[in-house]
């Protein structure tokens, strides 16, 4: 069993590093982004030496992720966890070192963090924003200035993935998403297709299917129409929606 985030991880790069690991739509806007383990392993990668060698951090320090969920919160969120940077994912986040959002929720996360600030579009083909809020520096154009491949100190099982009210250890988040796929009916192998406006956690939709060997379907405003044939051309295994 695997006992850290990264540890999770790596093993599904291992297993299979170019079929689909976690699958994107939204059918408000038609996007659709593949991302194979290997992939989404480059954004972790580039994701956690910007944390560390642009932001200037690492254990110990926390960031705030403010964001709904999406392959590029996947990447940031993961790449936090390899840096051994803590993640706090809570609705109102207690004061951090940096701070990742969107523009919806740009001028009300300004609370949280005095450090850096990071913005993310979410746009499809991962494009930068046109217009950046003041104070904000865009993600994606400045995640690409980072190597693809990361080479920091492994996490340890207590060091903390989670910041906030509800703090928790790598360990604590493998063992805690391992009794949830459980409770959801999937496990190793299957292809799960998630309903993001059912699901929003990202203890159900990205740590749980990771730490148990799943792929990912995820989808945001979900058409009720588009859900058995998606499903079918994707090969879903299992549908939380």
């Amino acid at each position: 069993m695997q006992t850290t985030i990264p540890q999770a991880l790596a093993e599904a790069v291992r297993r299979d590093p170019t079929t689909p690991l976690l699958t994107w739509y939204d059918d408000a806007t038609g996007d659709r982004t593949e991302l194979s383990g290997a992939t989404l392993d480059n954004w972790v990668s580039k994701t956690a030496n910007m944390l560390i060698d642009g932001l200037g951090l690492g254990v110990g320090d926390s960031i705030a992720v403010v964001l709904p969920p999406h392959w590029q919160t996947a990447a940031i969120v993961l790449g936090a966890a390899a840096a051994g940077v803590a993640a706090d994912l809570g609705d109102e986040p207690q004061p951090v070192d940096a701070l990742f959002t969107s523009p919806a929720l740009a001028d009300r996360a300004l609370a949280w963090s005095t450090g850096d600030r990071l913005i993310t579009g979410l746009l499809p083909l991962a494009m930068p924003l046109r217009d950046l809020p003041p104070g904000f520096v865009d993600y994606v154009t400045e995640v690409r200035n980072y190597g693809d491949h990361f080479r920091g100190a492994p996490i340890g099982n207590d060091d903390r993935a989670l910041a906030g009210p509800i703090e928790m250890s790598h360990l604590a988040v493998i063992r805690n998403a391992t009794v949830r796929a459980a409770e959801l009916g999937f496990g190793a192998g299957d292809r799960v297709l998630i309903d993001t406006r059912s699901y929003p956690d990202p203890a159900d939709w990205l740590f749980t299917p990771l730490a148990v060997g799943a792929s990912v379907i995820l989808c945001a405003n979900l058409d009720p129409a588009k859900t058995k044939p998606r499903a079918d051309s994707e090969k879903a295994t299992v549908l939380l929606t």
